[in-house]
């Protein structure tokens, strides 16, 4: 009877290769969500524009597309990616794009009086932004953000088209040595599943910390 492990263990490098992916991509989609999300709701063309671009154009185009055209087209241009460098900043701005919708949505869905009541407290728009609205609309944007987070897990898997050799990548060419078609993919499964279950446990921990943080605060 074959041991669970003689599966696991040859998948260990390849999900290294999609932990890095993950970790990597979240933290440009992160920043990008919040850069082009604010640049959206700006006043001036000069922030409001490049944002829009930059929002349709990674949503309304193919990730796997994306993925090609930086990592096979820009050496044509005389800009040449490693495969991780590519696949992180796809997987990012991809991701990202969706994300600056959260966040300008979670941010025009507070009530216009807590605006109001920073006026009233002399505060400039940024200081608003910064100390009364981005606060309240941190807690509506994780619920969202812990789902693109996911997406991101699972978009991962089309790096294997640029010679990345990440978990899923790893699962096919086990599979093809070893012909246990079911129990790899039952693995593979457990794995991403796994994986999945504690990002989104992290993310409702982060959720619930925010709100208690948020409900001390307003009592005081």
């Amino acid at each position: 009877m074959p041991r669970p492990f003689d599966l696991v263990l040859p998948l260990l490098d390849g999900l290294w290769i999609t932990l890095l992916l993950t970790l990597g991509g979240a933290l440009l989609a992160s920043g990008m969500a919040w850069a082009a999300g604010l640049a959206k709701l700006s006043r001036s063309r000069l922030f409001r524009w490049p944002a829009v671009v930059y929002i349709e154009v990674f949503r309304g185009t193919s990730a796997l597309v994306q993925l090609f055209w930086f990592f096979y087209a820009l050496p044509l241009f005389g800009v040449s990616l490693t495969p991780m460098a590519a696949g992180i900043l796809v997987l990012g701005l991809n991701i990202g794009a969706y994300g600056a919708e959260v966040v300008r949505g979670s941010i025009q869905s507070i009530d216009k009086g807590q605006y109001e009541a920073g006026t009233a407290l002399n505060m400039t728009r940024v200081q608003q932004l910064r100390f009364i609205i981005v606060p309240q609309a941190l807690v509506r944007i994780l619920p969202p953000a812990g789902n693109l987070l996911i997406e991101l897990l699972k978009t991962t898997a089309l790096v294997s088209l640029i010679t990345l050799s990440d978990l899923t990548f790893k699962g096919v060419i086990l599979r093809a040595e070893s012909l246990r078609t079911a129990e790899v993919f039952g693995v593979l499964l457990l794995i991403y599943f796994g994986i999945a279950s504690l990002l989104t446990f992290g993310v409702r921990r982060l959720e619930a910390a925010l709100k208690r943080g948020w409900h001390l605060e307003t009592a005081s």
